[in-house]
């Protein structure tokens, strides 16, 4: 068997750098940027350690535009490379200067190059690229390197360039000159350089010197001193953003004023989490808990990644569970691994740890607060309740530890967790299979008369009116096997409970068919189904109830957009009191038939209205039968 070498052919190196390398094209300026602010980075590590002498001088980075000429220019005053440098990292597709650097200054902070590749992403948008450049090393000579996008150069030394550091200018083709537009390059700059550990200049800006106190010699008839202002380098980024501070050092309106800084139309947030990690991985940020209600909308592009203060992505699905996608902030951490053009992540078990370890300190979070101010915690419920049911759903070890602040809210604005509310209810919600009854309704006052007949009889009502509820419901009852909900207008109190009637029927079997009979001719068969219960004679003549499992599957079937409702349609319970006065009269004192079945038909009218399932035509009939037979109650009056 013959061994050989794969071959390369580096004259089609460049259509696939221009193509396929990057997956937006205006990363070329985070790459190029980032290089000059490795460069000043390693200047700084060298200096500290006596190995870089003289005066450093400013280290701001600075991006131009030169309209007239069409280029776009990066220069930094770090450590510039020598003619032998240029050949080795340029020259040398894919081999990184950071990466051989870092291997020998493993203490060097803030490096970001990492594959060596981020230089020829300038070849996306430029017809050609060149380098100027001197070494900070004693008695260097500069350099000059110049490529039109093939695997052909020259380079040379140069007295073009005489301070140290590296300017990279890119002629940008004709179909790029929106790179030359100031907006533009701005715009991308604050995106994605907006937090980089040294001084980036764009431009210059107008600012207004402090006015002086007026001498109080001065004559009052003197002329007013008109403001002065200076023209000052425009740094463009915040190379020391919140989160690589001590949180000890952060004062509650600075945290606020970085969120409004990074979402500057939202309301302030609920609290925060500072991250700040360095073993068995470094990671730092901070994440806001901002207001959701329940009208949330997941937005996957609240939380921005980056890696070294370099903005990567604001699609971090992997290293942030997806519950937590309702929260927004930033995380840095230099132990993401990332693909080739540091566009999105790469699957690995770092990821996953790191994902593991945020959901931790989500929880401990939460916990904490529930602990030390319940009271507080308990009012910002229906903000934060929406994150830990849907992190209860979504993750198995967030759920255990929720339990312990996990909050059901009752309709008297009382909060229990799943422990105390158990307790609460045990003795008078205990069914005769001895499961815990938990009754609840949407908290909006469509099940008002049932939340009443509840409460009057002594019971408790939760309530549930968020999206996720139905899901967080079955949830909770797979967890405690002796609770069970049940929603109060599910059935009558008495069979919610399941417990015997209390009351007996003051009708015969022969007047409860006869009432059957009535009502059997106004309900259609094929969506309701009539039944008798011997209710209190103060309880509602007639009850429209939806069996629980029928109303959950279609509240769960609408959360997902899917069409298995049509499966039950609109099913549901007519339930008859027995022991009603107007039944019984509508029996006992027969009427005119066309009067009669105005009534049933008016009874049973409004126990459909009073579930809200009364509309349209059925709606504006039921209106003119009211009006018409309040008519006639009026006419037999006088």
């Amino acid at each position: 068997m013959q061994k050989g070498t794969i071959s390369v052919q580096t004259e089609n190196i460049f259509p696939i750098i221009k193509k396929f390398l990057y997956s937006e094209q205006e990363i070329f300026l985070r790459e190029l940027v980032s290089n000059a602010v490795d460069a000043t980075q390693k200047l700084k590590t060298l200096a500290a350690k006596g190995e870089a002498t003289g005066e450093l001088g400013s280290l701001t980075v600075e991006v131009k535009i030169d309209e007239d000429a069409g280029t776009l220019t990066i220069s930094d005053r770090g450590i510039g490379m020598t003619l032998d440098e240029v050949e080795r990292y340029i020259t040398q597709i894919a081999f990184s200067s950071a990466k051989e650097f870092l291997s020998k200054h493993t203490d060097a902070n803030a490096i970001i190059g990492n594959f060596g590749l981020g230089f020829y992403s300038a070849f996306m948008v430029a017809d050609k690229v060149e380098i100027f450049t001197k070494s900070y090393k004693p008695n260097a000579t500069a350099v000059h390197w110049v490529c039109e996008g093939s695997t052909d150069y020259e380079i040379g030394e140069t007295d073009q360039k005489t301070d140290r550091g590296t300017d990279i200018v890119l002629h940008l083709g004709k179909d790029y000159a929106e790179y030359l537009q100031n907006s533009r390059i701005a715009d991308m700059l604050r995106k994605y350089c907006r937090f980089l550990p040294v001084p980036i200049k764009f431009g210059t800006r107008t600012e207004q010197l402090p006015t002086q106190e007026p001498d109080a010699e001065q004559p009052e008839n003197a002329e007013t001193q008109e403001p002065q202002t200076i023209e000052v380098d425009n740094i463009i980024n915040d190379p020391n953003p919140l989160w690589t501070r001590k949180p000890a050092d952060i004062t509650p309106e600075q945290y606020k004023d970085f969120y409004h800084a990074l979402y500057p139309t939202a309301e302030d947030p609920l609290f925060w989490i500072h991250l700040n990690v360095d073993y068995p991985f470094k990671l730092t940020g901070i994440l806001y808990f901002p207001r959701l209600l329940n009208n949330y909308e997941i937005r996957k592009d609240r939380i921005h990644l980056y890696c070294n203060q370099v903005f990567v992505t604001d699609h971090v699905e992997n290293i942030v569970p997806d519950y937590l996608m309702l929260l927004h902030g930033v995380i840095d951490s230099p132990d993401i691994p990332l693909n080739v053009s540091r566009s999105y992540l790469q699957t690995d078990p770092e990821v996953r740890a790191i994902n593991k370890h945020i959901s931790k300190k989500v929880a401990d979070k939460l916990e904490e607060m529930f602990k030390n101010n319940r009271p507080e915690f308990e009012q910002k419920w229906n903000d934060v309740g929406v994150l830990i049911k849907y992190g209860m759903l979504s993750d198995e070890k967030f759920s255990e530890r929720a339990a312990k602040f996990c909050l059901f809210e009752n309709i008297d604005g009382q909060f229990f967790t799943p422990d105390e509310y158990t307790e609460k209810v045990k003795t008078l919600q205990t069914d005769k299979h001895n499961k815990i009854v938990c009754l609840y309704s949407n908290g909006a006052g469509e099940q008002h008369s049932y939340e009443t007949a509840a409460k009057n009889a002594g019971f408790d009502v939760l309530k549930f009116d968020a999206l996720l509820d139905p899901h967080f419901i079955g949830h909770i009852e797979g967890k405690l096997k002796d609770l069970t909900f049940k929603r109060v207008d599910a059935d009558t109190l008495s069979h919610l409970i399941e417990k015997e009637d209390a009351n007996q029927s003051v009708m015969s079997a022969e007047q409860e068919e006869t009432l059957q009979n009535l009502f059997n001719k106004v309900v259609n068969p094929n969506s309701a189904m009539v039944m008798m219960r011997p209710l209190a004679p103060d309880d509602a003549p007639v009850l429209i109830t939806r069996p629980e499992f029928i109303r959950r599957w279609k509240d769960m079937s609408n959360i997902s957009g899917g069409k298995r409702d049509d499966m039950f349609g609109d099913m549901f319970n007519v339930v008859l009191n027995t022991n009603h006065p107007a039944l019984l009269n509508l029996i006992n004192h027969p009427l005119a038939e066309e009067r009669q079945a105005d009534m049933v038909q008016q009874l049973y009218d409004l126990a459909l209205l009073q579930q809200n399932l009364l509309k349209g035509p059925d709606l504006t009939r039921f209106i003119q039968r009211s009006v018409h037979l309040l008519q006639q109650e009026t006419e037999t009056a006088q």
